[in-house]
């Protein structure tokens, strides 16, 4: 008789172990795997920390490193920027301008960067899509930039001031390897903004990293980049011309 009692005991505690485990399982996947695919908006009024789910474009990556690769995303109606999302060289390697993905992760914010974390994706086949920039000059100071946060923006007509009171119209991140980012001030109608040319992006070889390198203070420029936050507008900068 023990012994009935002991097996049917220890069948109970197996059947409740089970069910914890289903019940977390459901949990995890009402989390993750079932949250609807959502619109820019919808992703916007979404709280911190919420499964997100989205459909995007990749516009441009940071270097790929650690089986990771940072994205910056827009569709039609917003844009995105996708943390360290996983992925091997090779599939980063797929992820060119306009190819289309489909993003899973969670919503975060660091510094009053909004951003996907913890991210997965898969490529699906479609048209591409590259974004054109849009001119936020006018919105310089106002409220109303940051809700063009992350998306690939224009500023015209900027001048270019000094860095600091070296005089300089750049600096190095790292002025002794000169191997890091390029920080820069520009000023319209009398107000002065940081800009940045992030090395990971946009590194010591390209044209956007030599133009800053060779500005110079009272140069009037227009600029394109990715409108990224860091206690304020912080912009990824792509692009640096002479004014036209």
């Amino acid at each position: 008789m023990k012994k009935i009692l002991s097996l049917i005991l220890a069948l109970a505690l197996v059947m409740c172990a089970v069910g914890v485990l289903a019940e977390e399982e459901a949990v995890e996947e009402e989390e993750v795997g079932e949250v609807a695919l959502m619109s820019h908006e919808e992703y916007v009024l979404a709280e911190m920390d919420a499964p997100v789910y989205v459909e995007t474009y990749v516009q441009a990556h940071q270097n790929w490193w650690n089986d990771k690769v940072t994205v910056y995303a827009q569709s039609e109606d917003g844009a995105y920027f996708i943390y360290e999302l996983g992925c091997s060289e090779e599939e980063a390697a797929k992820l060119v301008p306009g190819t289309k993905i489909a993003v899973k992760g969670f919503k975060g914010e660091w510094s009053g960067e909004v951003e996907i974390l913890d991210a997965t994706y898969e490529i699906i086949e479609s048209d591409p899509f590259i974004a054109t920039a849009t001119d936020v000059t006018a919105l310089l100071g106002t409220d109303e930039l940051i809700e063009h946060q992350n998306e690939l923006v224009a500023f015209k007509g900027m001048t270019v001031e000094a860095y600091d009171e070296s005089g300089a119209a750049f600096a190095y991140k790292d002025a002794e390897g000169k191997s890091d980012d390029l920080y820069f001030k520009v000023s319209k109608d009398g107000k002065t903004y940081d800009f940045c040319v992030e090395f990971y992006l946009c590194g010591r070889d390209t044209e956007v990293y030599k133009a800053v390198e060779a500005l110079q203070v009272g140069d009037v420029i227009d600029l394109e980049g990715f409108l990224y936050w860091y206690n304020g507008a912080n912009p990824h900068i792509t692009s640096v011309k002479a004014a036209e």
